[in-house]
């Protein structure tokens, strides 16, 4: 049976712990040009620990953004800026992949030169995202607003610049990237009736509101090796007007066609607050059945439970998110039962090295 604390083989890599510590938003690029810096590499070399580091997410382009201060690798100066990242993991033997994504109509015209962002259909978000006025120097929650419908030439370029950015990853010395096809982002929204109400080919059966992603891990497999490919879905994910009940068996699909590409991992994102949905036996089942390849599981996890699904084969690796945003070491500290330290979670999102790389270790 294996353990949290095993090897376990993802693409051509060989984790040295089954614990990974999974993309989280944290918005400490400097600025102008939402650039990485030496502050995240340090965050980041602190917890390789890890068996494996996936970075937050990363706009493909000033197209698919959606909050101020996240990070892009479409310029060449995000790319050096990434390079110091994954440079200092690297010294450390860990492996490191960065999530790219499209944040679609969760955005504002703030971000596109006063344009509607774009989506699948003309459906507004009924909410908010977080926007840094430079010139006030303050921060403000802007309302979403109706987004513009794609034409099938800004899904071919869309589907292109997913291409462009995973190459400047893997350019930027990331081991691969992950494709973010969750929580009501791009990706998602193509797959979910309530926000996709297309009648061309990329709307309606699940086959259509499938295309979208399936061209685009096509398109980067191609380009960097599907081997090099992770994709990250939210089944249960009811946030940012994305309650769709036809999206499981819309998942199930595009897991078989991940798993038949031979990608390097699928990554189930769990509802991680509380009194969250709990996810049936039978969507893990039908999801191990589909996935023959490595599974990361994160959400609210626990060294016991993370144990148990290991034992059940539903997964192969466990992500922990704010655990891992506190405690820094925390593979020795699941390990030897060491008490978690508690993150602040007022620093979160943007901010300074407090509450980012300021969290002390036990060992």
């Amino acid at each position: 049976m294996a353990t949290l604390f095993d090897t376990v083989n993802l693409g051509n890599k060989t984790l040295s712990n089954r614990i990974v510590l999974p993309p989280m938003t944290r918005c400490r690029t400097s600025q102008p040009g939402d650039v990485p810096n030496s502050l995240m590499a340090e965050y980041y070399t602190q917890r390789t620990t890890a068996g494996l580091i996936i970075a937050e997410a990363c706009d493909i382009t000033q197209d698919g953004k959606g909050y101020s201060f996240s990070p892009g690798i479409y310029t060449n100066e995000q790319i050096e800026g990434w390079k110091k990242v994954t440079s200092a993991v690297h010294s450390k033997d860990t492996p490191i992949f960065l999530q790219i994504w499209h944040t679609g109509r969760v955005s504002h015209p703030v971000f596109h030169n006063g344009n509607a962002p774009l989506a699948p259909s003309a459906i507004p978000f009924q909410g908010a995202i977080w926007h840094y006025d430079e010139a006030k120097q303050e921060g403000a929650m802007l309302p979403c607003v109706t987004p513009r419908e794609a034409t099938k030439q800004d899904i071919k370029n869309i589907v292109n610049d997913f291409k462009q950015a995973a190459i400047n990853a893997i350019k930027a010395g990331f081991d691969g990237i992950e494709i973010h096809g969750a929580n009501g982002y791009l990706v998602d929204q193509f797959m979910r009736d309530i926000s996709n109400q297309r009648t061309d080919e990329y709307g309606g059966s699940i086959e259509n509101k499938t295309r979208f992603v399936k061209e685009i891990i096509t398109a980067i497999g191609e380009a960097i090796g599907f081997d090099r490919i992770g994709l990250r879905v939210a089944p249960f994910f009811k946030g940012q007007g994305m309650n769709s009940p036809d999206i499981l068996d819309t998942i199930q699909e595009v897991i078989k066609f991940s798993d038949n590409k031979g990608i390097a991992y699928l990554h189930i994102a769990e509802a991680d607050w509380d009194e969250a949905p709990v996810i049936p036996e039978s969507f893990r089942q039908q999801a191990r059945a589909n996935f023959k390849h490595p599974i990361i599981v994160a959400g609210v996890y626990d060294k016991a439970k993370a144990t148990q699904i290991l034992a059940k084969g539903y997964a192969d690796l466990i992500g922990f998110g704010r655990a891992y945003i506190a405690n820094p070491d925390l593979p020795y500290r699941l390990e030897n039962d060491i008490p978690l330290s508690q993150a602040d979670d007022s620093t979160f999102f943007g901010g300074t090295a407090k509450g980012y790389t300021t969290y002390t270790t036990a060992s």
